[in-house]
């Protein structure tokens, strides 16, 4: 009998680094894949990229969770609202095991769903620490609800078994972003600038700004400060990728469209560009710049530089190729300086990925198949010997 393996997914960036673990799944003749999409995926605000996974996989299921607000009030009844849903849906796919990747609240409520229902849970990208966002502990939170682990670095592995999990239930496998890099066939530059309708420039850049959940009222300042700095480049383009529906993320997405509307000659705005159209544009642009994980996780592997804005992802371990700014002008128009700087591009040459190998998920694919679920869900703490 085949195990069945769900995979639960909730946006666009997540889909992107989960897609080669759901094709090792549906390849394996011992492994049945189910897939739930739900949050982002089913929006129409966000792009309906529920439509991108139906091009490559069979979902079987759609919940359907977010209202139209992005306030602290509607955000907690969407993830309300979802664990019905997911109870119901559980009840339905019988799963042998979840399979979930980060720290959203969309996941909190899957997990959190799972556990009430018995069912095991792998978590992949825990471990990790982002200080300016409440992801920090939906993150920790699954771990703790979670059974398995695939962290990205043995930092992260650390630190899982810090929160009281079993060692022989932590595993490092590296990152996920790095084997969509190595594996998927990337756009050549005409191809790329055919598929954004948009011309590239002497240079270019690739802006990516999420809100950061743990500050009041800061979106809006933070990024105005952002579109300020870029307003003093010189020929330069700008490609910007729309936030999240994090509190505040459409705050943000509508001063990328009344920016773009006045500079279309040197920007353009996507609600989602898609995994192969992110990745190809890293071939091309000078740095990622924003505040977003892609910058510490993807773009290293370019060589090209991140200008990480803020203290969103505050903790997470960095290559030489990321230069922190504080959300002002000033900070922001100094790591441009520097990202261009004679030394900072010869130290690109030489600066490497931390986040392992790019065979994530034939790794954990052996794990999970392998793995005896039938006594998993009971744990215990394990202590750290001082």
């Amino acid at each position: 009998m085949k195990r069945k393996i769900c995979v639960v997914t909730g946006t666009r960036a997540e889909y992107g680094l989960l897609y080669w673990l759901m094709k090792e799944i549906e390849s394996n003749d011992e492994l049945e894949l189910q897939i739930i999409a739900t949050g982002m995926h089913l929006s129409p605000e966000f792009g309906l990229t529920y439509k991108e996974i139906e091009k490559d996989f069979k979902i079987d299921k759609k919940i359907e969770m977010l209202l139209s607000s992005d306030t602290a009030i509607g955000i907690s009844k969407s993830m309300g609202l979802s664990q019905i849903s997911f109870a119901e849906a559980f009840e339905e796919l019988k799963p042998d095991i979840i399979v979930v990747l980060g720290d959203r609240y969309e996941i909190f409520s899957a997990v959190s769903t799972a556990m009430i229902s018995r069912i095991p849970i792998a978590h992949l990208h825990g471990g990790e620490t982002t200080e300016g966002a409440f992801d920090e502990a939906i993150r920790h939170s699954i771990t703790k609800m979670s059974h398995l682990h695939f962290t990205a670095t043995e930092e992260y592995k650390n630190r899982v078994i810090q929160l009281g999990e079993q060692p022989n239930r932590v595993f490092n496998v590296g990152g996920m972003g790095i084997e969509n890099i190595k594996r998927l066939k990337l756009l050549s530059k005409d191809e790329f600038e055919k598929s954004i309708d948009f011309k590239l420039n002497k240079k270019n850049i690739l802006v990516t700004f999420h809100p950061i959940t743990l500050e009041d009222s800061t979106a809006k300042e933070q990024f105005q400060e952002l579109l300020n700095a870029i307003d003093e480049l010189e020929d330069t383009n700008i490609i910007f990728t729309k936030a999240n529906s994090d509190t505040d993320g459409r705050i943000i997405n509508q001063m990328i469209d009344e920016y773009v509307s006045k500079n279309s000659k040197k920007s353009t705005g996507f609600t989602s560009l898609g995994q192969l159209r992110y990745l190809s544009a890293l071939q091309y642009v000078d740095a990622v710049v924003g505040n977003s994980s892609s910058g510490l996780a993807e773009a290293p592997s370019f060589k090209i530089g991140t200008i990480n804005i803020g203290d969103r992802q505050k903790g997470r371990i960095k290559a030489k190729s990321v230069i922190d700014s504080e959300a002002n002008k000033t900070s922001i128009l100094k790591s441009f300086s520097k990202l261009y700087s004679k030394e900072f591009q010869e130290l690109l040459k030489e600066s490497e990925n931390p986040y392992g190998d790019g065979i994530a998920s034939r790794k954990i694919i052996e794990i999970i198949k392998n793995e005896d679920l039938k006594n998993i869900l009971k744990k215990s703490f394990y202590d750290l010997k001082v």
